[in-house]
């Protein structure tokens, strides 16, 4: 039997520039410089290591002139929160593709380094009532 694993620690993610890009992430989706982890950011080598506002979820910036962005992350959210981010994202002109994928809908938008995120809610239904009842208005 495998030894059982805890959930995901942290995501790399690969950026331009460390600090740009942690600002992009503070004012888009409120991750914030995890203190306890800030001295790694002292070497160029090292992650700039951030964090959402529960502390839960944890992005470990690299910087990297020369790379092709590859990295996805996908953030799980209850249908109402979808909603919300939703508005949020439009509201901040981020780009921005809804996908219906029958058993859930997500939302696909890129950081300024091309990474790819997503925000996705198994509450289907829910969610497409409000987009229909929106639609319609």
């Amino acid at each position: 039997m495998l030894p059982e694993l805890k959930g995901i620690d942290h995501v790399h993610v690969y950026v331009a520039d460390r600090e740009k890009a942690a600002s992009w992430y503070e004012t888009i989706l409120g991750f914030r410089t995890t203190s306890s982890l800030a001295f790694w950011a002292d070497d160029d080598q090292g992650p700039l290591t951030i964090e959402d506002a529960s502390g839960k979820i944890h992005l470990a910036l690299f910087g990297r002139a020369d790379f092709n962005p590859t990295t996805a992350i996908a953030f799980k959210v209850s249908g109402v929160e979808f909603l919300k981010w939703k508005s949020h994202l439009e509201a901040q002109r981020v780009p921005l593709r809804c996908a219906d994928h029958d058993v859930a809908w997500s939302l696909y938008f890129s950081d300024p380094d091309e990474n790819v995120h997503e925000i996705t809610t198994y509450d289907y239904t829910y969610v497409a009532n409000k987009l229909d009842n929106s639609a319609s208005v």
